[in-house]
């Protein structure tokens, strides 16, 4: 529900991306109570940002991924410096913009807050808000309602304030056109690529050339530390799914709620449109309303041709095909004066000619359906399924500290706290350091305490780890196998085909510059040009990043012109430039107009990232390098 903020106001949307990855309401709370846990990452002003907060930042933005991704995304890229600093940046833009929204006094009132919570639609039910649908999100996040409503307050004040920003950004036409042009300037490219594979018998090793790579780079050569662990996983899920509901208390909550089952009067419709715009010509409405007066006269004539004449003549071509059917339909699913006239016809009435935003309608009642409340049977499963996930929810809550203090304080073994919450004590396969792991052992965090010292030689619990929302996991080494060095004659082998291809990569490296070098002084050289394509900076054909660079580098003041890269593991690739065309567009043209908001928005970012500035040398941020690059966490 955050996020609804986020799409409310478009032209914030670049600055709400900027300034928070989407877990980022973790830091919210330390702008109501700024708790001293350890040592801070980072203070903004005299705000701290502590290492859990950016832990669980970082957690909460993987799980995102993953969910996005389908579950493929490795978690060593979220255990990098870069990584840990990106999220940081972001939790300090955030704490910048909350000293600055306390600081301004900027406040959302209780009815600004209900105004907007009451507006979500999938808070809404019957047209009306749920108080249950919203309670029931709320315990979704694992928030208090104080909390959530609190974090909501926050997000909001921030768009108040950062709305001035926002609209203050002007882009130059003269700039903006000059961007656009080189943008859209396309040059004609051949390509020739000097693949390593093509150098490799060039390439001559010396005798000890792998003793020697193998003495200098031992570490490449040891396998790996292994573990094998038994584990407990305590998850939310779990508990729902286990979670007791019986018959009486399902009809007791439906008996309690019978509102919340109420289905309003629906109807069902047919009609025929003829389509006049609301600032169509006055010309165009007069021919669109007689068209439609005709019909109507028609269709009154003999009613059971109605479908006969939408089919034949209707200008709605999501019904014309079904004879103008539009199924059924409650309050608020149809235009106002659509629906006002559909909800006043009885069963097989046709109404007078209707006038919306869309044209002239003829409309048909081809069912009604009464008010009424959903029978209990047919509800009956999703009381259970929302009973079974609040009981559950509860229970997990209830028993998350409480096993973190079993596994703790009986730290020789998980049996404990499995026979308390009846827990299945599963077992590993051997886990490799440094390795990719199966879950839940991608989390780092994990990872890092069942390797630890105490976790190895001491054969202790971990503590229960947070891998995932809702889910705890402690485990136990079971077996422990060292790193060892693989000896050379296994691997001699592989380092001389390594030692090959980085010398035959370094051969065409080589020769491609030499070949760059005489292109451009307009000597012949023999190469196997591809066939010409035309590539821009908009539209690179799949040409990468660097290469592309390189091409609209290259002097063109005489054609051919020649440009040159080298594809890091790929070998050298030759570009020829046979032809430059100017970049133009019409203002029509799609490519046009999405460029033009793509300059916009990186003129937007330069504002945005310019105003954060200013509000860094008011709250000073200092970063505490030494606990943001610790691996102990």
């Amino acid at each position: 529900m955050l996020d609804i903020i986020r799409n409310n106001k478009k032209i914030t949307q670049v600055f709400l991306a900027l300034i928070t990855l989407p877990f980022a309401f973790w830091g919210v709370e330390s702008y109501v109570r700024n708790a001293d846990v350890g040592p801070g990452v980072a203070t903004v002003g005299s705000s701290k940002i502590t290492r859990q907060e950016l832990d669980s930042a970082a957690r909460e933005q993987q799980e995102r991924m993953r969910a996005q991704l389908g579950g493929k995304v490795d978690p060593a890229l979220f255990d990098t410096p870069q990584m840990r600093r990106s999220v940081l940046d972001s939790l300090i833009t955030q704490r910048l913009l909350g000293e600055q929204v306390q600081k301004a006094r900027l406040v959302v009132g209780n009815e600004q807050l209900a105004r907007f919570i009451s507006a979500v639609p999938s808070l809404q039910e019957n047209g009306k808000f749920s108080k249950e649908r919203y309670e029931a999100l709320v315990a979704s996040q694992g928030l208090s309602k104080e909390m959530f409503e609190a974090r909501l307050r926050q997000d909001m004040a921030m768009q108040q304030m950062i709305m001035p920003v926002a609209q203050a950004g002007i882009t130059g036409q003269a700039g903006a056109g000059r961007w656009l042009a080189t943008q859209l300037e396309q040059r004609e490219i051949g390509e020739a690529r000097l693949l390593p594979e093509a150098y490799a018998g060039q390439v001559k090793l010396a005798a000890d050339a792998a003793q020697k790579y193998y003495e200098a780079n031992r570490q490449q050569f040891e396998s790996p530390e292994l573990v094998r662990a038994e584990f407990l996983v305590l998850s939310r899920d779990a508990m729902v799914a286990q979670a007791a509901i019986g018959d009486d208390e399902v009809k007791s909550y439906y008996q309690s709620h019978a509102d919340r089952y109420k289905e309003g009067e629906t109807r069902r419709a047919s009609h025929i449109l003829i389509r006049a715009a609301k600032d169509a010509p006055e010309a165009e409405v007069k021919a669109a309303k007689a068209k439609a007066d005709e019909l109507l006269v028609q269709a009154r004539k003999t009613p059971g041709d109605f479908a006969k004449l939408a089919k034949l003549n209707s200008q709605d071509p999501g019904s014309a095909e079904k004879g103008g059917d539009l199924d059924w339909f409650g309050r608020g699913g149809m235009v106002k004066e659509f629906e006002e006239a559909a909800f006043a016809l009885k069963e097989g009435q046709i109404s007078d000619l209707v006038r919306s935003d869309f044209g002239f309608h003829i409309l048909r009642v081809t069912g009604v359906r009464p008010e009424r409340v959903k029978p209990f049977e047919d509800v009956k499963a999703e009381i259970l399924a929302e009973l079974k996930r609040e009981t559950g929810t509860r229970k997990y809550a209830e028993a998350a500290e409480a096993f973190g203090n079993v596994v703790y304080e009986q730290a020789d073994s998980l049996k404990p706290a499995a026979e308390k919450w009846k827990l299945e004590p599963r077992q590993t396969q051997w886990l490799a350091k440094g390795g990719k792991l199966p879950p839940p052992f991608d989390n780092p965090k994990l990872t890092a305490a069942l390797f630890s010292d105490d976790g190895l030689k001491n054969k202790r619990n971990t503590e229960a780890v947070e891998v995932a929302p809702g889910t705890l996991v402690s485990a136990r080494v079971l077996e422990h196998k060292p790193a060892a060095l693989q000896p050379l004659d296994l691997v001699k082998g592989d380092i001389e085909k390594r030692l090959i291809r980085d010398g035959a990569l370094n051969l065409a490296m080589k020769d491609g510059e030499e070949k760059l070098a005489r292109l451009a002084k307009g000597e012949a050289v023999d190469l196997k040009w591809s066939p010409a394509r035309g590539v821009s900076r908009s539209e690179p054909q799949g040409l990468p990043p660097d290469a592309l660079r390189a091409v609209f580098k290259a002097d063109v003041g005489k054609l051919p012109a020649y440009a040159g890269f080298a594809s890091p593991g790929n070998g050298y690739a030759l570009y020829r430039i046979s032809s430059v065309k100017a970049g133009e567009a019409g203002k029509d043209d799609p490519r046009s107009r999405a460029l033009a908001q793509q300059y916009a928005r990186l003129i937007a970012e330069e504002e945005f990232a310019a105003w954060i500035a200013t509000l860094k040398e008011k709250y000073p941020v200092k970063i505490n390098k030494t606990v943001l690059e610790s691996k102990d966490r």
